[in-house]
């Protein structure tokens, strides 16, 4: 495990402005596969049932993003129509890395107003308590880096797989 630490950071004012205009489904993609992947694997669904035909939004403020999804019997969905969604968690960009890094807890963030929630609140509470209860694998940023990225990779590739 690695002793970095995050460092405190938001992204300039014209990101945001950008990032306003460009299209939100890429990201909002790529989010909600990761979520389908955790699912059954990470994410139980049992506990995410009372969040089925609920709506959500994820604002990275600092980025300019709003990502809209909802949660379903299938499992995650984009959506594309303007209905307000239940529930909408907004922080800057450094704190839901923080969070996904375990560096920050979002009790911390919610009460020095750098993590907010809109919306039914019991929702809130409900998505924050399911959160807490998985076993997330930590996410250690050091292993991002390119040459930890290459080593890794050269590593796998010399390695024989038999199948």
């Amino acid at each position: 495990m690695s002793n970095f630490k995050l460092p405190d950071f938001t992204l300039p004012a014209p990101i945001a402005r950008l990032g306003t205009r460009l299209p939100q489904l890429p990201p909002t993609l790529a989010l909600i596969a990761g979520l389908n992947l955790a699912l059954d694997r990470m994410i139980p669904r049992e506990p995410l049932e009372p969040l089925t035909g609920k709506r959500f939004a994820i604002r990275v403020l600092d980025a300019g993003m709003t990502l809209r999804f909802a949660y379903g019997s299938r499992g995650f969905r984009p959506i594309f129509d303007a209905a307000p969604p239940d529930l909408t968690i907004s922080a800057r960009s450094r704190d839901f890395i923080a969070l996904l890094a375990r560096e920050e807890d979002p009790d911390t963030l919610f009460f020095s107003r750098r993590l907010l929630m809109e919306g039914d609140t019991d929702l809130g509470l409900l998505v924050k308590n399911t959160l807490d209860g998985i076993e997330l694998p930590r996410l250690d940023p050091a292993r991002l880096k390119p040459a930890e990225v290459l080593r890794r990779l050269r590593e796998r590739l010399a390695t024989p797989h038999t199948t």
